[in-house]
């Protein structure tokens, strides 16, 4: 049938575990897919059970200790009144404990709700409350400070003591082992129930991507953002073991620094991330055999530039929802698919792709039409939205239950997939999915804003802003920076607009929609700036860095780095550039806390300082001369 894609996974040939690992019991046939992710889990650990699992650089868990201290938490969970079927909300930092916790909760029962702890509060009660949560669990001092309402559980430190350590049942195929959060239309994000059954599929025995016992996947996503399933639940469905990257907000270093410790030898980057680091051929590659990308259209030059330099590189462009189970189609790109637009490859792990038309009917053999994903790891749905629901998981009268993506693709001749765009206003940022529905919905209820429109301006290929225009309401018109700082009180970073443009009125097109495409035009140059001191040495060498990523000449100590369009991404490439030139490991946080020329060139200066301290006219010589 036209429209109809098919799978290319050929049966994964049986992974032998090394003879030197320690045996504890003999060999068992692997669970079934409906068994869920702890039996999967509890499974390795019978066969590998000093097996590395986890390591942090603070905690190292074997198998055999993961899944003890995770049925000793889970004991625990039910002392607490947690019950089968409940929802859970989970906020911590990454760490070991993060992964006990998350499998602690499944084997007593209940749905894992992340929470990241770098979102606004009113965010994550948002989500909570959305997602029906009955208790929020996580780290003390977290608690604590976030002071979400509804109840809260500190979890321990260590492994319980009290709790139980017997094997429970494992929760059952269609039971919900997540519930992750997506932007939405609407002005408030929609929670997607990703059942166990689908993840399981999609990560036992993997044939689209290489993972063994002897792998070590990095895990620094954050919790809510659903390749962290990929990077902790791909490791531990294989036998492999999980590396943690603990640093919150990691630089390039960072990133690379933690590939080195841990041993690692798999990693999944953002497609954004993926081409800076391509862009300064970062030694991370250097360390790693596999890189799975997505979240965007992956740019062919820079993925010929890493094959080219680290030809050994297994490297996998992975295109999926979060609706779909993080990945419904994945392509292994060599360098011949560098000659044109890299596909987005075939359907994977009991996925179906189709190509359909407004009405449901297959396009012509050679047409673009609208990519809608079936088979067996589709969401349940979004929670407590059933209109939603209905809307997007439609029951096809030919192709059974299919999931309407919005994305605008066609299908190569040898099968392949390319995708060429969306059908609705969704953008990607950074790797985020964005609906500007819901950041317009948000500006809209400022007291001082009329209307507002958002889309996303591309200065560079490897930068995407979020641009916002803003009609003031009658009365004082507000500032841009003070409509960014309020909207960071409600909305994560991804979402607040990079940069905020005041205009007259929206420009609409005939139909009286607002025409996104005459929005650039309506952006003006910097309004005229009142004189400045001149830039110090060092406050100059830090203008030259912001320069070039921003793409616009930077000239004045107190120029803001946010105001001027930066955002996290491009704070990566700076702190990098910092590291490189002037010799300062500046982290992302104290970068934020000083956003301005001079205040960074102060953290330069004094980073300097602290690491010449010899230098200092101040410091004391010993007296006796050693």
């Amino acid at each position: 049938m036209a429209g109809l894609i098919p799978r290319t996974d050929a049966a994964p040939e049986e992974e032998t575990v090394p003879t030197s690992r320690p045996q504890a019991a003999p060999d068992a046939p692997r669970p079934p897919f409906a068994a869920g992710l702890p039996a999967l889990v509890a499974w390795h650990a019978e066969r590998t059970p000093h097996a590395l699992a986890v390591a942090d650089g603070d905690t190292t868990l074997t198998y055999h200790r993961l899944v003890s201290w995770a049925r000793a938490l889970a004991g625990h969970l039910r002392e607490h009144g947690v019950r089968p079927g409940d929802r859970v909300a989970l906020l911590m930092p990454r760490s070991a404990r993060t992964v006990v916790a998350q499998l602690a909760l499944w084997w007593a029962g209940a749905t894992c709700v992340p929470l990241d702890p770098a979102h606004p509060r009113p965010r994550s009660e948002a989500m909570a409350a959305d997602a029906g949560v009955t208790l929020t669990v996580g780290d003390g001092k977290l608690l604590e400070s976030t002071a979400l309402s509804g109840p809260t559980l500190a979890l321990p430190a260590e492994e319980p003591l009290s709790g139980s350590r017997a094997a429970t049942p494992g929760p059952g195929p269609d039971a919900v082992a997540f519930i992750m959060f997506t932007s939405g239309s609407t002005g408030r994000p929609k929670g997607v129930c990703v059942p166990h059954r689908a993840v399981v599929e999609l990560l036992s025995e993997p044939a689209y991507v290489t993972l063994t016992p002897r792998d070590r996947v990095l895990f620094h996503s954050p919790l809510t953002f659903d390749a962290s399933t990929f990077e902790v639940w791909g490791a531990l469905a294989n036998g492999a073991a999980v590396a943690v990257c603990t640093v919150e907000r990691p630089s390039f270093e960072d990133l690379a620094q933690h590939a080195e410790r841990h041993g690692a030898t798999v990693a999944f980057f953002t497609t954004a991330l993926f081409h800076q680091l391509a862009a300064r051929r970062s030694r991370v590659f250097s360390l790693l055999r596999t890189v799975v990308v997505g979240g965007e259209a992956l740019s062919a030059e820079h993925a010929r530039r890493v094959l080219r330099a680290f030809p050994w590189l297994e490297l996998v462009n992975g295109y999926g929802p979060t609706e779909t189970t993080t990945f419904a189609t994945a392509h292994r790109v060599t360098d011949a698919d560098c000659d044109g637009p890299v596909p987005i490859g075939r359907p994977v792990a009991g996925a179906t792709a189709h190509l359909l038309d407004d009405t449901g009917r297959p396009v012509p053999e050679g047409g673009r039409g609208e990519l809608w994903i079936g088979g067996s790891r589709l969401a349940l749905g979004y929670a407590g939205l059933p209109g939603l629901t209905a809307e997007r998981f439609v029951d096809h009268p030919d192709l059974g239950r299919l999931y309407r993506t919005g994305d605008v693709v066609s299908v190569r001749p040898d099968g392949d997939l390319d995708f060429h765009g969306r059908t609705d206003d969704q953008v990607k940022v950074r790797g985020f999915r964005v609906e500007p529905g819901e950041v317009e919905h948000a500006l809209r209820r400022q007291p001082d804003v009329d209307d507002a429109a958002v889309t996303v301006r591309r200065p560079a290929p490897d930068d995407a802003r979020l641009v916002a225009f803003v009609v003031a309401a009658p009365g004082p018109v507000p500032r841009p920076g003070a409509l960014r700082d309020r909207l960071a009180t409600t909305l994560p970073d991804h979402l607040v607009p990079d940069e905020v443009t005041i205009v007259a009125r929206l420009p609409l097109t005939a139909s009286g929609k607002v025409d996104r495409r005459a929005l650039a035009d309506l952006r003006t140059g910097d309004a005229a700036e009142s004189p400045a001191a001149p830039l110090t040495p060092l406050e100059q060498a830090v203008a030259d860095i912001w320069s070039r990523s921003l793409g616009r000449e930077v000239t004045r100590p107190d120029a803001d780095f946010l105001a001027l369009g930066g955002h996290s991404l491009l704070a990566l490439v700076v702190t990098d550039d910092l590291r490189e030139e002037l010799g300062v490991d500046l982290a992302l946080a104290d970068f934020f806390a000083a956003p301005t020329v001079a205040g960074q060139a102060a953290l330069v200066g004094q980073a300097l300082l602290d690491a010449h301290s010899d230098l200092r006219p101040s410091a004391q010589e010993d007296p006796d001369g050693q």
